[in-house]
């Protein structure tokens, strides 16, 4: 079935989706009865369908953001290959009962966890990476045995319809289709009884899925987003913590969950890291003098909505005292915002309060980690903390005072690329972990298994009347076991 973009009355999508889940719900019967080969068989079809269409996958991205192909190769294309590829390598032991012991006082007995599929599923994917992160869920889902539903978001539209070829291309409707269209679509879908809902987004539309799949007691991945910090101490390396901060925060132009969202520096070392900063600015996107507007390795806002956001950021900052430090052209023609540095942002500026999502970066100093430490914990948990340092005993201060969905220590980003790192947030930022087994067993039932052997068991010494014996047994249960 294919369902279109156009506007269409709220009634008729609603009964196109709701035919396309029963057809679902139909076949995830006979998807639970299948073995972990046919499974299989559908990533690897997947992996080469995606090998196979990188031109157009690179092309649907510079049309939504004139994103480069080169990080379209990176961060859309080997990302979602490098979980695919992960999977397929584990899925037959992934599929298999896991044992666990056996206590004691339940000797005789044996005992294991098996996964099974949790039926039809609803993929919501973002805009900010539009096909990684249908892919990634889709390749967990597929993995635990489930039929899906991907919703891609409508502001990125052309990646939307590369999508819905894909999934027409690989994949029977009944087990795998996209849904395109707008919140309207989306309200559809969250009124249909999925059994597990992967929603990657903002929190305060997280909160919203969570609502609705409420209703149904289905449940959830949430991954969301937040003010992700970046702490560079005075033991860094401050060259290459500039590159890396900076590499995090360009790459799609400050689209991304886990993008840093603010820098706090030790004092004697801030004047320092700023211009490390403002020189890689010049050598990843001005190398050759003509302003980074010019540059073919920068991305752009998605749409206008998002831009003026973003650039209303930066004049609240400004009207409030913050002053930039580089960067600051901003382009409404081709939404395009510059990467800028900027200090003295207030703490109750919207810059300070917001999710930037976008390539404005403040700096705050600070003297010591403690003090570092509570500018961060005064804020809802982070989805991600990065701590610059090359002192152990600092490294391992910020790691176990600072709660956050995830962290890397002289990095940004990368552990999102690590399959075997569980992905996801932690309060506001998130709830459900991603990537890997951790990706499997989210799209899985885990269903715990007892076998006790036939006849006369230790149990059964304890079952009514409660004669003194009994009660004698039971007391040496709780005393001993």
């Amino acid at each position: 079935m294919e369902l279109h973009t156009a506007p269409a009355p709220a009634a008729a999508a609603s009964d196109s989706v709701e035919l396309l889940f029963q057809r679902q719900r139909a076949r995830a019967e006979a998807l639970r009865r299948e073995g972990w080969e046919s499974r299989a068989a559908r990533l690897r079809k997947l992996s080469r369908w995606i090998d196979d269409n990188r031109a157009a996958i690179q092309q649907a991205l510079y049309a939504d953001f004139r994103k480069p192909a080169a990080e379209t190769d990176v961060s859309e294309i080997w990302s979602s290959q490098v979980e695919i590829k992960h999977t397929l390598r584990n899925l037959k032991q992934w599929t298999q009962p896991r044992p666990v012991g056996t206590p004691i006082s339940l000797m005789g007995t044996r005992n294991w966890v098996q996964y099974e599929p949790k039926g039809v599923c609803l993929i919501i994917a973002p805009w900010n990476y539009p096909f990684y992160l249908a892919i990634d869920p889709l390749a967990s889902a597929l993995a635990a045995g489930n039929a899906c539903i991907i919703k891609p978001s409508e502001i990125t539209p052309t990646v939307a319809a590369l999508l819905a070829r894909m999934c027409r291309e690989l994949f029977d409707p009944a087990e795998v289709t996209v849904v395109e269209g707008d919140k309207d679509v989306a309200t559809a879908l969250l009124k249909l009884p999925f059994n597990h809902i992967f929603f990657t987004g903002s929190p305060q539309v997280g909160k919203i899925v969570m609502r609705a799949a409420a209703e149904h007691l289905a449940s959830v991945t949430l991954e969301l987003g937040g003010k992700s910090p970046v702490i560079v101490d005075d033991t860094a390396d401050l060259r290459d913590a500039a590159e890396k901060i900076m590499w995090g925060k360009g790459i799609n132009a400050g689209q991304t969950c886990v993008a840093p969202d603010y820098v706090l520096v030790q004092e004697s070392v801030k004047e320092k890291l700023v211009e490390e900063m403002k020189d890689v600015v010049r050598r990843f996107y001005d190398p050759e003098g003509e302003g980074v507007a010019a540059s073919k390795s920068y991305a752009r806002i998605v749409n206008q909505h998002h831009f003026q956001r973003i650039a209303s950021l930066l004049e609240d900052a400004q009207a409030q005292g913050a002053n930039i430090l580089s960067g600051g052209m901003v382009d409404a023609g081709q939404r395009f915002i510059e990467p800028t540095l900027l200090e003295g942002a207030p703490a109750e500026s919207r810059i300070m309060q917001e999710e930037i999502f976008g390539p404005l970066l403040p700096i705050i100093p600070f003297r010591t980690l403690m003090e570092a430490t509570d500018v961060v914990n005064s804020r809802l948990q982070p989805l991600a903390l990065y701590v610059f340092s090359q002192s152990a005993e600092h490294q391992r201060y910020l790691l176990q005072n600072i709660p956050a969905g995830g962290s890397c220590v002289n990095e940004t980003i990368l552990h999102l690329a690590h399959p075997d790192l569980p992905f996801g947030g932690f309060g506001n930022s998130g709830l459900g972990k991603a990537h890997g087994f951790a990706g499997f067993v989210g799209f899985s039932n885990e269903k715990s298994v007892l076998k006790q052997r036939v006849g006369r068991t230790g149990i059964k010494t304890m079952y009514p009347p409660y004669t003194p014996k009994v009660r004698k047994m039971i007391g040496w249960l709780l005393k001993f076991f």
